[in-house]
């Protein structure tokens, strides 16, 4: 009887530390925040990037090789006329949602649009969809300089008339488009004046290559 009692008794606990393990496995643990902003690791040698839709979808499809294709990914980018808006201008602000964005490390790069436009560019905060650094003016970066990030954009994320490489459709050298530095930093690491913004540094040369002046035809994406 003895015996019997011990084997009950024996099969209850384990029964008992079975269903504990189970309700551990089963419940909701605290998650970090999701990838919702990325500089793109794909690059393009000219100012010609399909326009806003070929953009956007570079967008969608660097997200979603990361595992993150079921959320709408738009391109940081104004265009003067828009397809897609009766051929009005765009604003690259008007196009990425309200906030707030993580990059792939999980770093909040802003929490609302006015955070956003309010803060400088920063090469641990603005990397690509794997968590990379971008080459840029930072101590130690790899060569060749690649901060420039292709937006057309002034500081507050409106249109730059004139500075998009005709709505992202030109490779020509009649054509610019204005950057921005993601590491925040100009010759020297110099942050003076309009170098440390993120989003409207400088023109580019042209529209015909990308490299000079520091870029290699990337831009900004952002979950909405």
């Amino acid at each position: 009887m003895r015996t019997l009692v011990s084997l009950l008794a024996m099969t209850a606990a384990v029964l008992a530390a079975s269903c504990s393990r189970r309700d551990t496995a089963t419940s909701p643990t605290p998650s970090a925040p999701t990838l919702s902003f990325f500089v793109t690791s794909r690059t393009s040698v000219t100012g010609n990037l399909g326009g806003l839709r070929g953009a956007d979808a570079t967008c969608q499809s660097l997200g979603a090789a990361v595992g993150q294709g079921a959320k709408t990914w738009r391109a940081y980018l104004s265009v003067e006329r828009d397809a897609d808006n009766g051929n009005q201008p765009t604003h690259a602000r008007s196009r990425i949602g309200n906030g707030p964005w993580h990059n792939a490390a999980g770093m909040m790069v802003a929490a609302n649009l006015a955070e956003l436009h309010a803060r400088t560019g920063d090469a641990a905060v603005f990397v690509d969809e794997r968590g990379q650094r971008i080459n840029g003016q930072w101590p130690n970066s790899p060569a060749p300089v690649e901060h420039d990030i292709l937006t057309g954009s002034n500081a507050d994320g409106t249109l730059i008339a004139g500075a998009t490489c005709a709505d992202w459709t030109s490779g020509s050298a009649s054509d610019t488009g204005q950057v921005g530095h993601s590491d925040g930093l100009g010759p020297g690491g110099s942050t003076a004046g309009a170098l440390s913004s993120w989003n409207s540094a400088h023109t580019t040369q042209n529209c015909s290559n990308t490299a000079p002046r520091g870029g290699a035809g990337r831009i900004y994406c952002f979950a909405r």
